[in-house]
């Protein structure tokens, strides 16, 4: 990744925002070896791919991407909306992991 110039790896810092953790994430990440990231709007697969290999130091096999809108919600007498998310599932290779428990 040393032929990444430094506004990119800017940017792929960027990309991710957060890890989801939810009983969903958690069920898939035993299973199917994914794990979920919520990530900016406008990330591409390709940058979310990067992104992880980069921040982790490890192998991508695929990225699924998907966007949840916001839900409508009421606050008190007023109707509100909570914003819109976008989330990322990426499928690590084989013997890949990550560990969030250990990065604190």
């Amino acid at each position: 990744m040393s032929n990444l110039t430094t506004l990119q790896q800017e940017r792929l810092l960027k990309v991710l925002l957060a890890p989801v953790i939810s009983e969903k994430a958690t069920q898939v990440a035993d299973k199917h070896e994914q794990v979920a990231f919520r990530v900016t709007a406008d990330a591409t697969k390709q940058e979310i791919k990067a992104a992880v290999e980069l921040l982790f130091k490890v192998q991508v096999e695929s990225v699924q991407v998907l966007n949840v809108k916001g839900k409508v919600k009421r606050f008190g007498r007023f109707m509100g909306r909570r914003n819109n998310e976008r989330k990322a599932y990426v499928c690590l290779k084989p013997g890949q992991e990550i560990n969030f428990a250990e990065a604190q």
